[in-house]
């Protein structure tokens, strides 16, 4: 099989790992309550995470963390120790289905923190793809039958994802440290923190089996599915990479109608056509963006103007160097074309390590 053939399997196995992870707590919140369930969950990946890299020798590239990124970390942390409990409490009160989906405002999220926290710049087809994920949302967040309140399950889901949207621009920037550092501090350390939550809270230890259970879940759901994108990233890239994995919100809705027997109403069609159409733009800007970096080719030549050299470098992005003699002034220009071009590069799916 080719490498690349291998890649997309890597990719696609990320994606309906992490789209398991709701309709299986789903179930599991039978037995395991919110909090102790979101412990487990990152503990779960961030020993498994730690044991996997200990066992094959790879510690990760990049630099290790310091003093200097401690306030991101701990920012990082307690958004890790909000956004699952959010999660797993809104499950309680909505289907599997609607949470799948609007997993995905966590991408809004992030977007306008980038924007207004940042600067970063928003190409029209992700501006596109932020207002109908919005619209989605707001339509799927209803409770239905006629009712125009809100559900109280979908409101916290989005508030995690409003809180994973914060956390990933925490965990942007990190990007140049040691992705298994990193990703095991977020495990274990915002685990243990949900895990004493749990415990203030009044929240009973589960029994020995389900435990298990939920720490296999999330090594599964989040950590080997991390593992997996990033062994997808090497061979494809990470614009056809993000494409494959933009498919989990919506397995994560088949495996909820399949494990759970959930028929949603009509309008979670609705919700889930806009959604989709919203994914459609979003592989297609983030496709677009890989495109114009492959595309970025610099070439120079020089010539003579008498004992004047020039020497000139070209690239389509229009960005010209001017060199000139030794007795005159090096300058140079940008010239850009490009709207909206976004120059951040989140390693992961999202910005999101676990």
């Amino acid at each position: 099989m080719k490498t690349k053939n291998i890649a997309t399997l890597f990719a696609i196995a990320a994606a309906a790992l992490y789209a398991v992870n709701i309709p299986l707590s789903k179930l599991l919140l039978v037995r395991v309550q919110p909090t102790m369930m979101a412990a487990f969950l990152y503990l779960g990946a961030g020993l498994g995470l730690l044991l996997w890299s200990l066992v094959r020798g790879n510690r990760g590239k990049g630099e290790r963390l310091t003093r200097k990124e401690l306030p991101y970390t701990i920012g990082m942390i307690v958004l890790d120790i909000a956004a699952p409990i959010l999660l797993m409490l809104g499950l309680e009160r909505t289907n599997s289905a609607n949470a799948s989906l609007l997993n995905n405002f966590e991408i809004v999220a992030t977007s306008l923190i980038a924007f207004f926290a940042f600067k970063e710049l928003l190409s029209r087809r992700l501006a596109a793809a932020i207002v109908l994920v919005t619209a989605a949302s707001i339509i799927l967040g209803f409770e239905g039958e006629g009712s125009f309140r809100f559900n109280t399950g979908s409101l916290l889901v989005l508030g995690a994802s409003c809180c994973w949207g914060l956390e990933n621009n925490c965990t942007r920037m990190l990007s140049t440290k040691s992705s298994v550092q990193i990703t095991t501090i977020k495990g274990i350390c915002s685990g243990l923190g949900s895990f004493a939550i749990a415990l203030a809270a009044g929240e009973k230890i589960p029994a020995l089996p389900w435990i298990l259970a939920v720490l296999v879940l999330g090594f599964v759901a989040y950590g080997l599915s991390i593992n997996f994108y990033i062994k997808a990233q090497k061979d494809l890239g990470a614009a056809k990479t993000s494409a494959y994995y933009s498919i989990a919100p919506f397995l994560g809705v088949a495996f909820g109608m399949l494990l759970l027997g959930e028929r949603p109403g009509v309008q979670f069609y609705i919700g889930l056509a806009i959604m989709a159409a919203a994914t459609v733009l979003m592989v297609r800007d983030t496709i677009a963006l890989q495109h114009i970096h492959a595309h970025t080719h610099v070439h120079t030549h020089e010539h003579r103007h008498g004992d004047l050299v020039h020497t000139h470098e070209h690239a389509h992005t229009h960005t010209h160097a001017h060199i000139h003699g030794e007795d005159e002034t090096a300058h140079s220009h940008t010239h850009r074309e490009i709207e909206g071009h976004d120059h951040s590069h989140n390693p992961l799916p999202n910005g999101r390590e676990i």
